[in-house]
């Protein structure tokens, strides 16, 4: 089951980002052979070769082979998403069109710089500049299509835990998955005691950028100089256009009083401290560019927080007060100070749109999902111990130090339900959204008007046969 799974994966990747790669040589605008009709929609023959490429790459990547016809093979892939596009407007699916047109803009942009020039690109393609950016774009909104129907569909699946016990009950001893090792633990966090200082002192660095660039820096350059974030520097500081209420508050409070062009005051979030430039609004969505930076602190700040805290797992282990109170009275991580300390998911779930019920959360832990110093820390323990101070970053990059315990290590097992009921819950839902889609795509090919070119009605090579019906 879980290879299926797997190339189920590979094959939604490929469906839905394969088709326009970021280079000038994959773009492919030959009017050629129809080789299927579904719906509206034409499939032509440079489509398959193009998607049968994605696949070697896709699948030299993963390290693996298909004994399939490979033209067959990517023929499907394209029926399918053909398939959902339509779908998706027969539905009337909503996307987002500012991001197709901002990605084909950009794509067309890196193919100009790859050949040379607008005038290269146009005698390379034999169409002008605007015929190339519309097919692109095209290409890009039928993916996000294809791409919304199949989350909708998924979004109606469910599983009760009936379900999920028949699930498990139905699986050969030998096939169960095996769950890696797992830890439970306690900590207590605390932020530097200075950090009314450095908060200062971030503003004071901001503020002198920000006149910098009143003065006539560009915002671009100064955010790939100093911004601290990750995801936006390299990048000159610009975000992903969003509507104002889906940026962090109060960076999207700030960023809807401005102008284009116009930079913001320093605005402090729960990430940092920032500076916003706003690019433009289009509609609901704001493109806009900041600088952040989080406070800075001395070694010797650092320190002493770290020696608060030692002091603290002494008194712990000499039994003057215990860890559960402790963690109430002295740390700072409200998602498990109530509850003595013990970590879980919880801070992960609220940032993560993959969650969608409390039955998610859960206080095992493993390996790869622990923090690096976490885990450097739990590894030189048994249970019952309590770590020494060390400094590391919470969620959002900020600097912190916490001592933890170690409550239990649960040694890798073959999954069972009493254990590793979420586990199972997961792929038994990750199997009926599957089987359940099957079935919606089979009614789908019988009501929607499909035509396949006779040299690719080879029978035995589709996976799913409803397609030559």
């Amino acid at each position: 089951m879980l290879k299926k799974v797997l190339l189920a994966t590979l094959t939604t990747s490929i469906l839905l980002t394969g088709l326009c790669g970021s280079s000038y040589a994959q773009e492919k605008f030959t009017i050629d052979k129809v080789v299927a009709v579904v719906g509206n929609s034409i499939i032509l023959y440079s489509d398959v070769e193009e998607v049968m490429e994605q696949f070697t790459l896709e699948r030299r990547q993963y390290g693996y082979t298909s004994d399939r016809n490979p033209k067959i093979e990517a023929l499907e892939v394209l029926l399918e998403q053909k398939l959902l596009y339509n779908q998706a407007l027969i539905d009337s699916i909503e996307i987002n069109k500012v991001y197709a047109v901002e990605e084909a803009e950009e794509r067309v942009g890196n193919m100009v710089a790859s050949v040379g020039s607008v005038a290269a690109l146009e005698e390379h393609f034999h169409s002008p500049i605007y015929e190339i950016k519309r097919i692109i774009t095209n290409r890009l909104e039928e993916q996000n299509y294809a791409q919304q129907m199949r989350r909708e569909l998924n979004s109606k699946i469910t599983i009760t835990p009936g379900e999920v016990e028949r699930y498990y009950r139905k699986q050969h001893k030998d096939s169960l998955p095996i769950i890696p090792i797992q830890y439970v633990y306690s900590q207590i966090t605390r932020y530097p005691e200075s950090t009314r200082e450095a908060k200062l002192r971030t503003r004071e660095q901001l503020l002198g950028l920000r006149e910098r660039i009143i003065e006539g820096t560009r915002f671009d350059v100064l955010a790939r100089m100093y911004s601290e974030d990750p995801g936006s520097a390299a990048m000159g500081g610009e975000m992903d256009p969003m509507p104002v209420e889906q940026f962090e508050q109060p960076f999207g409070r700030a960023l809807e009083k401005l102008r284009p062009g116009q930079v913001s005051e320093v605005v402090e979030t729960i990430y940092g401290f920032h500076l916003i430039q706003l690019i433009e609004k289009n509609g609901n969505l704001y493109r806009a560019r900041h600088i952040l930076i989080r406070p800075q602190f001395t070694g010797e700040e650092l320190v002493a927080t770290n020696k608060f805290l030692d002091s603290l797992a002494t008194a712990i282990r000499h039994d003057s007060i215990t860890f559960e109170k402790a963690a109430l009275e002295y740390s700072e991580d409200r998602y498990s100070k109530y509850n003595g300390g013990l970590v879980s998911n919880l801070e992960m779930m609220e940032n993560n749109p993959y969650y969608f019920s409390a039955s998610d959360a859960t206080t095992k832990h493993y390996k790869e999902m622990l923090a690096p110093d976490d885990f450097r820390a739990l590894e030189t323990l048994q249970p019952g111990e309590i770590s020494d101070a060390f400094q590391t970053s919470d969620a959002r990059g900020n600097k912190i130090s916490k001592i933890v315990k170690l409550l239990e290590i649960i040694p890798s097992h073959p999954a069972n339900l009493k254990e590793d009921y979420l586990d199972l819950e997961e792929r038994a839902l990750a199997e009926k959204t599957q089987d359940e889609y099957v079935k919606w795509l089979d009614k789908k090919i019988d009501s929607m008007f499909i035509r396949i070119d006779p040299e690719f009605r080879l029978y035995d090579e589709f996976e799913n046969k409803s397609w030559l019906k």
